[in-house]
C-alpha cells in the first residue's frame, strides 16, 4: 500500500505537475560549441558566430516563414471551400501554433506547453483535411524533442504521456499516425540527452582523477623533500653532533689532570649533545613517516628541571618559582609551554651570559602564564651574537603561543636586560584542531 502511495506521488508531483507547470529544463548558453557535423561552417564565416544565437536567428527566420505559410494555407483552403475567415483569425492561428518553435531553444518547456495549448484548443476541421495545422505539428514535434533534450527523464515522461493523451482525445481517427509521429523525436531527443549525460560525467570523472593525480603527485614531491632534508641533517649535524659528544667524553682521558669543573662541563656539553641527537631522531622520523605525524612523546614542563639545569651549567644563574598543576597539562598546552621556556633560556645564554634569570610558571583559571626575566651580562661579560635571520626564535614563541589563543611580549628591560610573557589558555573553544604537533618548532 506504501509503495502504490509512493508510486502515484511521484506519477502526479515529479511527473505530470513537473511537465505541466513546475518542471525546468537545462539552460542553452548562447556561446556553447557548434555540433561537430557543423565546424566546416568556419570557413563561410558563420561558424564564427556564436553558435545559441545563430540558432536563435534560424528559428526566429523559420517562425516568421512558418506563420506566413500558415496562414496561406488557411486562406486558400478557405476560399477553396467557401467558408470566410478573416484575417486576424488566420493570424491568431498561424501564431497560437507555430510562434513556440522560436522559443523552443531558450525555453523549451514553455515552448512546449505554449505549443500543445495551441494545437488543443484550435480546430481547423472545418478548414483542413485533418485537425492539425501542418507546420503546427512539425512546432510540436521539435518542441517534444527540445524537451527530450533539455529536460530531466520525469519530465520528458510527462511530457509524452501529455502529448499521447492529448492527440487521442483531439481525434480519435488520426490518434494512432500522430502517435507514431510522436515516438522519433521523443527516442532521438532522449538519446542525445543520455550521451550528452554520459559525456559530462566522464568529464567530471576525468577532473577528478587528474585533481588526485595532482595531489598524490604533490604529496609524493613533499614527501620527497623532507625525506632529502632529513638526508641532510642526518648526514651533517647528525655526525657533528656525534663529534662533539665523542670529543667531549674523550677529551678528558687526554690530558693527565683536568680540574673537576671542567670535566664536569665537559659531560654537560656531552649530554647536551645526546639530547639533542635524541631530538635530532625524533625530527627524522617525522620527516621520513609519510604522514608527518608525531609519534614520539613531546616534552612538556615535566621537564622543567632538565631545562633549569642545563641553563645553569652553561653560566646561568636561575632561579624559579613554579605554582599550580603544570604536570597534567594538555600535550599540546605543555609542549608550546616547554618550547617556550627552552628558547627564552637559549635566548639568554647568547645574549645575557652569566646573567640572573628568574622564570616564573603558574597554572590557574585555565591559563598557564609563563615570565621569563633575565638581567645583562655578567661581570662584563660581552654578549653573544645575535640570531641568524632577525630573531626567528622569537617570530616562532609568538606563533605557538597565537596558535593556542594566547598571546606572548617580549620586550627589553631598563637595567639592560630582557623580559618575556606570554600566556596559554589550556582549553579555548578556538583550539578545534590539534594543536600538540605545531606547525613550526621554534627551537
Amino acid at each position: 500500500m506504501a509503495g502504490e502511495s509512493a508510486l502515484l506521488k511521484w506519477v502526479l508531483r515529479d511527473v505530470l505537475l513537473a511537465a505541466a507547470v513546475t518542471g525546468r529544463a537545462d539552460p542553452a548558453p548562447l556561446d556553447r560549441p557548434w555540433p561537430f557535423v557543423l565546424r566546416w561552417t568556419t570557413y563561410i564565416g558563420i561558424g564564427r558566430a556564436r553558435f545559441g544565437v545563430v540558432v536563435n536567428v534560424v528559428g526566429v527566420v523559420l517562425t516568421v516563414v512558418m506563420i506566413g505559410g500558415t496562414i496561406s494555407l488557411l486562406s486558400d483552403e478557405s476560399i477553396r471551400r467557401g467558408t470566410e475567415m478573416s484575417g486576424v483569425t488566420e493570424l491568431f492561428i498561424a501564431l497560437a501554433v507555430t510562434a513556440p518553435f522560436a522559443l523552443r531553444d531558450l525555453h523549451p518547456l514553455a515552448a512546449w506547453r505554449w505549443s500543445f495549448l495551441g494545437t488543443a484548443l484550435v480546430d481547423v476541421g472545418g478548414w483542413l483535411s485533418t485537425p492539425y495545422v501542418p507546420w503546427g505539428a512539425i512546432t510540436a514535434l521539435a518542441c517534444v524533442c527540445t524537451v527530450a533534450m533539455r529536460c530531466s527523464r520525469d519530465v520528458t515522461l510527462g511530457v509524452a504521456i501529455f502529448s499521447f493523451a492529448g492527440v487521442w482525445l483531439k481525434d480519435p481517427e488520426t490518434a494512432l499516425n500522430a502517435s507514431i509521429l510522436l515516438v522519433p523525436p521523443l527516442a532521438v531527443g532522449y538519446a542525445v540527452r543520455l550521451r550528452q549525460t554520459s559525456r559530462r560525467q566522464l568529464a567530471e570523472q576525468r577532473l577528478r582523477l587528474a585533481f588526485e593525480e595532482r595531489r598524490h603527485q604533490d604529496a609524493e614531491a613533499v614527501l620527497t623533500e623532507r625525506q632529502r632534508i632529513a638526508r641532510e641533517l642526518h648526514d651533517v649535524v647528525a655526525h657533528h653532533m656525534s663529534m662533539i659528544a665523542i670529543q667531549a667524553e674523550a677529551a678528558p682521558y687526554k690530558v693527565e689532570s683536568i680540574p673537576d669543573e671542567t670535566r664536569r662541563d665537559l659531560a654537560e656539553i656531552r649530554a647536551t649533545a645526546l639530547d639533542a641527537l635524541t631530538e635530532l631522531r625524533r625530527i627524522l622520523g617525522v620527516l621520513r613517516s609519510e604522514d608527518g605525524a608525531e609519534t614520539a612523546p613531546q616534552p612538556g614542563l615535566d621537564r622543567l628541571d632538565d631545562l633549569v639545569n642545563n641553563a645553569r651549567a652553561a653560566g646561568l644563574h636561575v632561579t624559579t618559582r613554579l605554582d599550580g598543576d603544570l604536570t597534567g597539562l594538555p600535550p599540546g598546552v605543555g609542549l608550546t609551554a616547554y618550547r617556550i621556556l627552552q628558547e627564552a633560556l637559549s635566548n639568554a645564554m647568547r645574549h645575557a651570559p652569566g646573567s640572573q634569570v628568574h622564570v616564573d610558571a603558574s597554572h590557574a583559571d585555565g591559563i598557564v602564564w609563563l615570565g621569563v626575566v633575565n638581567g645583562p651580562p655578567a661581570n662584563g661579560q660581552p654578549p653573544g651574537p645575535g640570531l641568524p635571520g632577525g630573531g626567528h626564535g622569537l617570530i616562532g614563541m609568538r606563533e605557538r603561543a597565537t596558535a593556542l589563543g594566547g598571546d606572548l611580549t617580549a620586550r627589553p628591560t631598563p637595567d639592560g636586560g630582557f623580559a618575556l610573557t606570554a600566556n596559554l589558555p589550556v582549553e579555548t573553544p578556538s583550539r578545534a584542531r590539534d594543536t600538540s604537533t605545531p606547525a613550526r618548532d621554534a627551537t
